[in-house]
C-alpha cells in the first residue's frame, strides 16, 4: 500500500522502502507490468522523498536496506531510488548539504554514506559522493576508506574513489597499480595515475623496472595470492608484451627515455639485429649507412657494444669485429675468442680511414648492374639542385608554383631506430618535368629564412592549380606537421593532391583473383625493393627503384651523391608513373578514361573521407558512371550532423571496447569487434573493406586516424563505462532509436537473422534432445495451475526491425542452420516454457533468446537517445 506521512513525524523510511520493494518485487514476476511498474516506482518514490523528514537521513537508511554489492547500474531497485532522488533534490536547492550547519550531525550523515560506499554499495559511489559532498570529509578518514578497500581487495572501488575525491597523491601508487596490471586492468592504472606526472614517471619506471634481464614474476605474483587472473594472465607480464606498453605510456605521458633504460636497451638491440640482417643477409644497405646506424643505436652503452661486436664475429668475422672493438675500446675481458689478439694486430689508423665517408666532391655514376636494373634518372645531375639558402628557395618558388604544373613529391627523414615519437623531415623533394629541387630543412639559416621556407611549404600544398603527386601522402604530411610546432598550430590544408597509392591499389585488384586476398597487398610504408612505391614502378614501368639508400641517415651533411641521386629518383619516377599510367589505362587494368581522371580531376584525393565501398570492378570511381558508382556510405557526424538509424551506422570496434561493442549490438547497430589477439590496424583493414567507424581509445588512434577518411576514427573515454561510452557515440554520431531496435541483432554474433519459435514448437525441439521429459512437463503444468492464471498477451507483441526465417530453414534432424550453427536449446530454461509464449532464435550462431525484464532494463539506460513519437507507447495493455 502507499505510504501514509504522519502530521509529526512524517514518513518511517523503513516504512517507505517496504513499500517501494514490494511494488518493485511486482516487477519480477508480472510480465503485463514489467515496464509500466518502474514508472511508478519512480512516482511513488518522489511522493515519498517530500513525505520523509529528514529525505538526506532517509535516504541513507533506504539505501541500507538494498541487497549488498548490488553491481546492476540499471536494473536495480537501489539506483532507480538515487536517479529519482538527484531529480528531486535539483528541484529543491533549499535541501542541499551545504545549505545545512556544519556540525555533528552533518559529519554523521557523511561518514554514514562513505560507510554504505565501502561495506556494501560500491556501485552508489557518484551520486552518493556527490549528494552528500564526501570530499569535504578530513582527507585522513578518506584515506582510511580507501586503504581499507585496497585490504579487502576491491582494487577497482578503491581506483575509483580516489580518483572522485582526488587521493592519488597521498596513497602508494605501487600498491594501487601492481595489483591492477596483474589483474590486465592497466587501463584503470593509468586512470589513477592520470593529471600527476610524478605519479606518470613512476608507473612507467615500475613497468620498465619487469623488463629487466634478471626480473622474475613469479616473486612478484608471490605477493598477491588473492588475485585469482594472474595464473592466467602471467603472459602479460612477458619483457616484450610489458616494453610495448612502456614505449605507448613514454609517449602518451611525454616520458623521459632516460628514466626506461631496459626498455630502451631492448629496442636498440632489436634494431642492432635489424641492421644486421639488412646489412648482411639482405646486404641491400651500403657501408656507410650501416656503419652511421650502428654508432647511433649503440651510443655509449658498453652491454650494447659488446653485443655488436658477437655479431660481427658471427655475420662478418674476426677482422670487422676487432676493428670496431678498437674503435669502442671494449674491455678485452668482455670480448669474444679470438677478437682481443686480432685487435692488437690493427692500427688505429685503419679504423679512422673506414670512418671517414666518400667525399662528396668526387664524380659519382650509377654501376651498370644498377643501369641495368633499376630505374634510373632521366634528367642529368646537373638538374638536381640542393637549395639550402633563400636564393634558391626563390628560383625554386618561380619553377614550382605555376598553374597547371604537374609536381612530384616525396620526403626523407632519419629512421628512427629504437626512438619514441615521430620522425622530422630531413628533406623535401620536388620534381617538375626538367628539373628536381631538394629542400634542406636540417640548417634553415635563421628566423626569417625559416619563416620563408614554411610559407612556401604552406603555399605549395594548399595551391589547388598545381597537382601534387606523392604516394603514402598521409604519413609524409604527417611526419612533416611533427617536424614544425606551426604547423601543428595551424595545419595545412592540402589541396590538388593525388596520391598514387589509392591507384596501385586499383591496379593490384585487376590482376589479383577473386577469393586471393594478402598475397600482394599494398604497403603504405616504404619497404624493400619490392614493395611500395618500388612495386608500383617495377609494375608500371619495367624496372624497381634501387632502395639501397633508404635507411640513409638524412640529417647528416652534406649528402652523399649516392643520397642526392636517390632522393632525387625518388619524387622524378612519380611523373613516369604518372605519365604512363594516363597514357594507357587499359594496360593496368584501370578505366579507359582514367587519363582525364588523373589529369584533371583530384577531388577523390584532395580529402579523407571518401572511401568508398570496394567493389567487384577494377574501376576509378572518378569516373564511373552514375549507376555503376558505388553509392558512399551515410554521412557521418564529423562530417554531417543529419540523424541515423541504427542500421545505417556501421562500426568496427578495438579489442580494448569489446564492452562499449556488445552495448551498441544491443540497440541494433552493425559491430564487428576485434579477438584480443588482433592487431590494432586490423580495424583500419575492415574499417576500409567495409566502409565502418572505428572505435577506439589510447595510443592506437593516431595510427588508425591517418589510415582511414576524415569522421571514421573516433576516440573513447577508456576510463569511462560501456553503457556511458555508447550513449557518447550514439550521441555523437547522432543515432536515433527507437523500441523496435533494441535486441534487433544478436550480442553474440552480430547476426540480424531471428527465426520465430513459439512455444509448443520449442517444447516438442526439447523433448526431442531429451532436454525435458513428459512427466516433468504434466507436474509443471499441475503446479502453475494452482497459480493465478497467466497474464493476457499483449496487443502488440515485440517485433524487433531484423531479418525473418523460415521454420523450414532449421534441419529436423540435426536442428541446425543453413549455416551450420546448432540450436542452443540447452541454454533454455524448462521452467520458463510456462511464462514465455514465443522464442527469438539467431539463425548464425544458435543462441536462443525471450522477451524478459532485460529489455526494460535497457529502455531505462538508454531512455536519453531513445526515439519514441507523440502517442506512441513501448508497451500497449488489453
Amino acid at each position: 500500500p502507499p505510504v501514509s506521512p504522519s502530521p509529526s513525524l512524517g514518513v518511517d523510511p523503513l516504512q517507505f522502502w517496504d513499500s517501494l520493494a514490494a511494488r518493485w518485487s511486482r516487477k519480477e514476476i508480472d510480465e503485463l507490468n514489467r515496464c509500466l511498474l518502474p514508472w511508478q516506482v519512480r512516482v511513488e518514490a518522489r511522493e515519498g522523498f517530500s513525505a520523509l523528514q529528514d529525505p538526506l537521513e532517509g535516504l541513507l537508511v533506504v539505501l541500507e536496506c538494498c541487497p549488498e554489492v548490488m553491481k546492476s547500474k540499471g536494473g536495480s531497485l537501489g539506483h532507480c531510488v538515487l536517479f529519482e532522488f538527484q531529480l528531486w533534490l535539483k528541484e529543491r536547492p533549499h535541501l542541499h548539504l551545504q545549505q545545512r550547519e556544519p556540525g555533528a550531525r552533518l559529519r554523521r550523515l557523511q561518514v554514514q554514506a562513505l560507510s554504505l560506499l565501502t561495506e556494501k554499495q560500491p556501485s552508489f559511489l557518484e551520486p552518493l559522493i556527490d549528494i552528500y559532498q564526501l570530499g569535504s570529509l578530513e582527507r585522513s578518514v578518506l584515506l582510511g576508506h580507501v586503504g581499507y578497500l585496497l585490504h579487502r581487495g576491491s582494487y577497482r572501488e578503491a581506483v575509483l574513489m580516489s580518483i572522485k575525491l582526488k587521493l592519488q597523491p597521498d596513497l602508494d601508487m605501487e600498491k594501487v597499480c601492481i595489483p591492477l596490471v596483474l589483474q590486465d586492468k592497466l587501463q584503470l592504472a593509468e586512470a589513477f595515475v592520470s593529471d600527476y606526472q610524478d605519479l606518470q614517471n613512476r608507473l612507467v619506471r615500475l613497468l620498465d623496472s619487469w623488463c629487466s634481464p634478471g626480473f622474475d614474476p613469479s616473486h612478484l605474483l608471490s605477493r598477491y595470492p588473492g588475485i585469482p587472473q594472474f595464473h592466467q594472465k602471467s603472459g602479460r607480464l612477458a619483457p616484450k608484451v610489458l616494453s610495448k606498453q612502456v614505449f605507448r605510456l613514454m609517449q602518451l605521458y611525454g616520458v623521459d627515455p632516460a628514466l626506461c633504460p631496459n626498455v630502451v636497451t631492448q629496442r636498440r638491440l632489436a634494431s642492432l639485429k635489424f641492421l644486421m640482417y639488412k646489412r648482411f643477409v639482405e646486404k641491400n644497405m651500403s657501408e656507410e649507412n650501416w656503419a652511421d646506424h650502428v654508432q647511433a643505436t649503440v651510443g655509449e652503452s658498453v652491454d650494447l657494444q659488446v653485443e655488436l661486436i658477437f655479431m660481427l664475429v658471427k655475420h662478418s668475422g674476426l677482422d670487422c669485429a676487432a676493428r670496431w672493438a678498437l674503435r669502442y675500446r671494449v674491455p678485452k675481458d668482455r670480448l669474444p675468442f679470438g677478437v682481443g689478439v686480432r685487435r692488437e694486430t690493427i692500427l688505429e689508423k685503419s679504423v679512422l680511414e673506414t670512418e671517414c665517408p666518400a667525399g662528396t666532391g668526387e664524380p659519382w655514376e650509377p654501376s651498370e648492374e644498377s643501369r641495368r636494373t633499376y630505374y634510373q634518372l632521366p634528367v642529368p645531375m646537373e638538374n638536381v639542385h640542393f637549395l639550402d639558402t633563400a636564393e634558391g628557395l626563390r628560383l625554386c618558388r618561380e619553377a614550382v608554383l605555376k598553374p597547371g604544373v604537374l609536381l612530384g613529391v616525396d620526403m626523407e627523414w632519419r629512421p628512427a631506430f629504437g626512438s619514441v615519437g615521430k620522425p622530422r623531415v630531413a628533406l623535401i623533394q620536388l620534381a617538375v618535368r626538367d628539373a628536381v629541387y631538394l629542400l634542406d630543412l636540417t640548417e634553415r639559416g635563421g628566423p626569417e629564412q625559416d619563416q620563408e621556407l614554411r610559407h612556401f611549404i604552406r603555399d605549395v600544398f594548399s595551391d589547388p592549380a598545381v597537382t601534387k603527386l606523392g604516394y603514402g601522402m598521409d604519413g609524409d604530411l604527417s611526419s612533416l606537421a611533427a617536424t614544425w610546432p606551426q604547423f601543428l598550430e595551424e595545419p595545412l590544408k592540402p589541396a590538388g593532391i593525388l596520391d598514387l597509392l589509392s591507384v596501385h591499389k586499383q591496379i593490384q585488384k585487376a590482376h589479383v583473383p577473386q577469393g586471393v586476398r594478402g598475397s600482394s597487398s599494398v604497403e603504405g610504408l616504404k619497404g624493400s625493393a619490392q614493395k611500395g612505391l618500388s612495386l608500383l614502378v617495377q609494375l608500371v614501368l619495367g624496372k624497381p627503384l634501387d632502395k639501397t639508400e633508404q635507411l640513409s641517415n638524412w640529417e647528416r651533411r652534406p649528402l652523399r651523391p649516392s643520397q642526392v641521386y636517390y632522393a632525387a629518383v625518388d619524387a622524378y619516377c612519380l611523373l613516369d608513373v604518372h605519365r604512363s599510367l594516363t597514357q594507357d589505362p587499359g594496360r593496368f587494368g584501370l578505366a579507359p578514361d582514367l587519363g582525364n581522371a588523373l589529369g584533371g580531376q583530384r577531388g577523390k584525393c584532395e580529402e579523407k573521407g571518401t572511401h568508398r565501398p570496394r567493389t567487384r570492378k577494377a574501376q576509378d570511381p572518378c569516373t564511373a558512371s552514375e549507376e555503376e558508382k558505388p553509392q558512399p556510405p551515410p554521412a557521418l557526424p564529423g562530417v554531417s550532423r543529419e540523424a541515423l538509424s541504427p542500421q545505417q551506422f556501421r562500426v568496427v570496434c578495438d579489442n580494448m571496447l569489446q564492452g562499449l561493442g556488445h552495448y551498441l549490438r544491443c540497440v541494433g547497430v552493425d559491430v564487428r569487434m576485434l579477438d584480443n589477439a588482433d592487431d590494432h590496424r586490423r580495424a583500419a583493414e575492415i574499417a576500409r573493406e567495409e566502409s565502418r567507424v572505428i572505435l577506439t581509445c589510447g595510443l592506437p588512434f593516431q595510427t588508425l586516424k591517418s589510415q582511414v577518411g576524415e569522421g571514421r576514427c573516433l576516440a573513447v573515454d577508456c576510463s569511462e563505462k560501456a553503457r556511458d561510452q555508447a550513449l557518447r557515440v550514439l550521441k555523437y554520431f547522432n543515432i536515433t532509436i527507437t523500441p523496435a531496435d533494441i535486441f534487433s541483432r544478436c550480442q553474440v554474433c552480430n547476426g540480424d537473422q531471428y527465426l520465430k519459435v513459439p512455444r509448443q514448437e520449442m517444447e516438442r525441439l526439447m523433448k526431442i534432445r531429451g532436454l525435458i521429459s513428459s512427466e516433468s512437463r504434466s507436474r509443471s503444468e499441475s503446479e502453475s495451475a494452482d497459480c493465478d492464471a497467466p497474464s493476457q498477451p499483449r496487443s502488440l507483441p515485440y517485433s524487433p526491425k531484423c531479418r525473418w526465417a523460415t521454420l523450414s530453414g532449421l534441419d529436423p534432424d540435426s536442428l541446425q542452420f543453413p549455416g551450420g550453427a546448432p540450436l542452443q536449446l540447452d541454454s533454455v530454461p524448462p521452467g520458463i516454457l510456462d511464462k514465455v509464449s514465443l522464442f527469438y532464435c539467431c539463425t548464425s550462431c544458435g543462441k536462443v533468446f525471450w522477451e524478459g525484464s532485460h529489455f526494460g532494463r535497457v529502455i531505462s539506460q538508454f531512455q536519453e537517445v531513445l526515439n519514441i513519437s507523440d502517442g506512441q507507447t513501448i508497451y500497449q495493455h488489453q
